[in-house]
């Protein structure tokens, strides 16, 4: 094990935390608000601990898979301790386990909030809320692919533990320049999302955090009613962005270079239009039944299906008031999430496809014995390690929820409550049914509970894999104080 490459990245995640916790302190600045003084605090804390870490380089810079993982999940918990510190020492989040949840909650772009009025927070919080989301929603380890010098394929190595889907590949030869491309179409996007929504005069503040949160698909509001109290344009504008956001950014960067047709051909992408178009309109119908008018339900429909499929949580309506069928629809949506390679959580349409495909298989060789049955994915034969993960991750999500639902059935509340609550947790979503609907929050759970949905939730943000790894016996013994690290042959 590597550590001095662990700790040289964890000490550039905290200086990259220190710098971005000085944009909270400019809207302080501009607001007058005093709370801006702990972040500015908290910001010289990991500017200092992060040039400690890295002051020293180490001498091994080879990153391994195993080590790839460690990093990224001890990055993601330092981030959200760290992050965190400002609202519990400004008093606005006075419980520790509350203000780190409502942190994870928003780095892992889950934005499920322990807050019953979002509104009495300073602009200074409301602004680093929101921001954290765009900061985890595509990765602050993919940022630092861009510059630390690293070898032995430990670019690919980190970028595979941090980034969602069941595969991921380069875009170009190098990966810095795939990690760079990446971002430019991430903040780009952000910013047309942030003009457009300024075209139809919302406030800028209130644009800047829509847009984090749509980017990242986090789905924290600044307002107690989510996005339900803005006009029916700004609504129609974050509907379409969440959707963009949950494409697999593969595509645009065909579409950038000008390879349409490529893009066109993304079998995920299109599968995942159509469940969105499907969803969209089985639930218009039973808005409409219900003596909704037409562009009201289109609305709402589309919206609600965009939130929960690209596991951003904005809401524009108390959706658990509508019939049994629509939300049904939304917790299936719950599960299938968004495309692989986009900002959103949830099991993965990729995955979806290819577990159904290994199904169709499985019963077509029942029919024909002797026949040689393929999968094929994207225009190509899916690999049998590919197979064989996309089960073993569906196995491990399957029984992580069960145990997560039977942990948090020890309170004693409903079972809905309870298996909403761990479905929009794990699948990073935010908002679920009954005691943690749209008008609700998490704050009804108990300290315990609240630490089974941060573990889900950090799990559901790093693919199950990375953060479960982290209490293999291998790995605890690796990091037990006096225990020599062991260099691995290639």
């Amino acid at each position: 094990m590597n550590r001095s490459m662990i700790r040289y990245v964890l000490g550039h995640v905290l200086k990259i935390e220190g710098a971005l916790l000085l944009l909270p302190c400019l809207v302080a600045a501009f607001y007058r608000e005093r709370e801006g003084l702990y972040y500015l605090a908290v910001a010289a804390i990991c500017l200092v601990l992060g040039y400690l870490m890295t002051h020293k380089k180490p001498k091994n810079n080879v990153f391994y898979m195993k080590e790839g993982c460690v990093a990224t999940t001890l990055s993601w918990v330092a981030l959200s301790f760290f992050g965190c510190l400002p609202f519990w020492f400004s008093g606005e989040i006075p419980s520790f386990t509350d203000s780190l949840f409502e942190t994870i909650s928003g780095f892992t772009t889950t934005g499920a909030s322990i807050l019953s009025d979002v509104e009495a927070l300073s602009h200074t919080s409301l602004l680093w809320r929101s921001f954290t989301h765009w900061i985890g929603g595509m990765g602050v380890l993919v940022f630092l692919l861009a510059i630390i010098p690293m070898s032995g394929g430990s670019h690919i190595n980190l970028m595979r533990a941090e980034s969602p889907g069941p595969s991921v590949g380069k875009l170009v030869p190098k990966l810095k320049s795939s990690a760079r491309i990446l971002y430019v179409i991430y903040f780009g996007m952000t910013v047309l999302e942030l003009l457009l929504l300024l075209a139809g005069k919302m406030p800028f503040f209130d644009a800047l955090c829509t847009s984090f949160g749509t980017a990242g698909t986090g789905g924290f509001g600044i307002k107690n009613d989510s996005i339900g109290s803005y006009t029916p344009y700004l609504q129609w504008v974050t509907t379409i962005f969440m959707i963009l956001f949950g494409v697999n950014f593969n595509a645009y960067y065909f579409i950038l270079f000008r390879q349409v047709k490529r893009a066109l051909r993304m079998e995920e992408v299109r599968y995942y239009f159509l469940i969105i178009a499907a969803s969209t309109g089985i639930i218009f119908i039973s808005l409409m039944q219900n003596a909704m008018k037409a562009a009201d339900a289109l609305r709402h429909s589309a919206f609600q299906v965009a939130s929960i499929i690209t596991t951003t949580g904005f809401s524009t309506a108390d959706f658990d008031l509508w019939s049994q069928t629509s939300k049904t629809v939304l917790v299936f949506l719950m599960f299938i999430g968004a495309c692989a390679g986009s900002t959103g959580g949830g099991i993965k349409v990729s995955r979806i496809v290819i577990l159904l495909k290994t199904v169709k298989k499985e019963m077509n060789s029942y029919l024909h014995p002797k026949s040689i049955q393929k999968i094929n994915f994207e225009d190509k034969p899916v690999e049998h390690e590919v197979v064989r993960a996309v089960n073993v991750y569906f196995i491990t999500f399957v029984v992580l929820f069960s145990a997560s639902i039977f942990l948090l059935s020890l309170e004693g509340k409903d079972l809905i409550t309870n298996f909403t609550a761990v479905a929009a947790t794990i699948n990073n979503i935010g908002p679920g049914l009954a005691l943690v609907g749209p008008t609700q929050n998490f704050g009804i759970f108990s300290t315990g509970s609240k630490f089974v949905l941060m573990f889900d939730m950090l799990a559901g943000r790093l693919e199950l894999f990375p953060l479960l790894i982290l209490f293999h016996p291998g790995i605890i013994k690796e990091f037990l104080p006096g225990r020599p690290s062991r260099k691995r042959k290639n």
